[in-house]
C-alpha cells in the first residue's frame, strides 16, 4: 500500500482557476496539493496559448497566457503548495464526514478533507497515433509519457513526433537508451530551435538517428514491439528495429474519469454547483473554472477566480469545524500581510 499523502485540500487541476485556489485557501490557512496531467502548471493558459494575449483579467490590460500563470506561480509562493505532475486522478472515495481518498494513475494516493475540482474543460490526454493494432502496446512497450526515465535504460528507443515533448525527451533519454531514434514525418520540428539543434548535433556525431517518414505498422507479440514499419516521403517501407516506442502527437481535451468520481453530472458532462459556495452534489466537493456548470455561467478566467474565492469560504468550515471564520482584508489584516511576506 501507498504511504497516503495527507493535505487540507487536494485541488485537481493546475490552471488559474485551480492556481488561485491555492490563494485564497492559504489566506485561511489551508494546506493545498494540486494534481495535474500535463507537466507544469497553468492548463490551457500554458499548454495551448502560452504566447496568446489576454485582455479581460481586472487590472492587467495585456498579458500573455505564460504571463498570467507565471504572476499566480508568484502570487501563491508564500503558501508553499505541492505539485504533483504528469498525474491523472483516477478514482476519488469518500471515507469520512468531511475525508475523501484520491488516488492518481500512478497510483499515488492523497487524504484530504476538501477535494476542488478545477480541470477545466476536462483533462489533456495523449493524442493516439493511427496505428492499427496500437492498443496492445500500449504501457507495455508504447508510452506516452515519460514516468521513470530508467525505465529505458539500455533500450532501443523509438521517439515519433517533432514538437517540444519529443525533442526534450529525445534529449534527456538519448544518454540512457543503448540507441535512440526520432521519428518526424518531416525534416522541420515546432520544437524550441535549440533542442532541435541539440538533436542535429547528436545525430551528426553519430549519437542517435533521426529518420523522415511515418510509422504504419508494430511488430512484436504480446505487448513487447520490436520493430516498427515505416514509410519514407517516396512511400518506401523500411523496418526500425526497436524495444519501445514514445509518440508524442500532442494532446486532446477529454472530461476523463470524473464521471465515476460519484458527482452529478448535467447533460453537457459539466458539474452543477450552487452559486453561494460553488460545492457540487458531494459535500466537501467543490468545482471552480471551466468545468462548472450554473445559471448564467460565463467561461472566463475571472469567473473562476470568484468561484475559487467563495469556495475557499466554506471549505474553512470542513478543514478548520471547530473555528470561526473572520474576514480580513489583505489591504488591512497585518496577520495576512505577515502570511504574504508583505510586512
Amino acid at each position: 500500500m501507498t504511504e497516503p499523502i495527507k493535505t487540507d485540500v487536494l485541488i485537481i487541476g493546475a490552471g488559474p482557476a485551480g492556481l488561485f485556489a491555492v490563494f485564497e485557501l492559504g489566506l485561511l490557512d489551508m494546506k493545498a496539493h494540486l494534481v495535474d496531467i500535463l507537466d507544469k502548471p497553468g492548463g490551457q493558459c500554458a499548454e495551448l496559448y502560452p504566447e496568446k494575449p489576454i485582455y479581460d483579467i481586472p487590472a492587467v490590460p495585456y498579458c500573455t497566457g505564460q504571463g498570467l500563470v507565471d504572476a499566480l506561480m508568484a502570487q501563491i509562493k508564500p503558501f508553499h503548495p505541492e505539485f504533483h505532475l504528469g498525474e491523472m486522478v483516477e478514482k476519488v472515495e469518500k471515507i469520512g464526514d468531511p475525508q475523501f481518498r484520491v488516488t492518481t494513475d500512478t497510483g499515488k494516493v492523497f487524504e484530504a478533507k476538501v477535494v476542488v475540482i478545477g480541470a477545466g474543460g476536462g483533462s489533456f490526454q495523449p493524442k493516439r497515433p493511427p496505428i492499427k493494432g496500437i492498443e496492445a502496446y500500449e504501457d507495455k512497450s508504447v508510452f506516452y509519457a515519460v514516468r521513470q526515465m530508467e525505465k529505458f535504460r539500455g533500450k532501443k528507443l523509438l521517439i515519433v513526433g517533432g514538437g517540444d515533448s519529443a525533442l526534450d525527451w529525445t534529449l534527456n533519454l538519448q544518454p540512457v537508451a543503448s540507441h535512440l531514434t526520432l521519428l518526424h514525418r518531416r525534416d522541420d520540428f515546432r520544437a524550441a530551435p535549440d533542442s532541435v539543434n541539440k538533436m542535429r548535433a547528436l545525430v551528426a556525431g553519430g549519437k542517435m538517428d533521426l529518420v523522415i517518414g511515418q510509422v504504419t505498422e508494430l511488430e512484436g507479440d504480446n505487448g513487447q514491439v520490436r520493430a516498427a514499419s515505416v514509410k519514407d516521403a517516396k512511400g518506401e517501407m523500411s523496418s526500425l528495429a526497436c524495444e519501445a516506442v514514445l509518440p508524442f502527437f500532442g494532446l486532446t481535451m477529454r472530461r476523463g474519469p470524473v464521471a465515476n468520481w460519484g458527482i452529478a453530472l448535467d447533460e453537457d458532462q459539466l458539474i452543477p454547483v450552487d452559486t453561494e459556495k460553488f460545492e457540487t452534489s458531494v459535500p466537501g466537493i467543490f468545482a471552480v473554472g471551466d468545468i462548472n456548470s450554473y445559471p448564467g455561467k460565463l467561461k472566463l478566467i475571472l469567473s473562476g477566480f470568484h468561484e475559487a474565492a467563495l469556495m475557499a469560504q466554506q471549505a474553512y468550515h470542513y478543514v478548520f469545524p471547530d473555528k470561526k471564520l473572520v474576514f480580513q482584508y489583505t489591504t488591512s489584516s497585518t496577520s495576512l500581510q505577515k502570511k504574504l511576506g508583505v510586512t
